[in-house]
């Protein structure tokens, strides 16, 4: 079972797979697809 993200905006629920885009530069992007909301450059443990 893969873990859940929920939007901090509209608390639309999407599983970890779903949820975010990892770029070739370790960037790792959150966008909700029901209100837009959209966080970039998310820290991870890699930088």
């Amino acid at each position: 079972m893969e873990p859940i993200v929920v939007c901090p905006q509209c608390k639309n629920e999407k599983t970890v797979t779903n949820a975010f885009i990892a770029q070739s530069n370790q960037n790792i992007i959150y966008e909700c697809e029901q209100c837009h909301f959209s966080k970039r450059n998310i820290e991870t443990r890699k930088g």
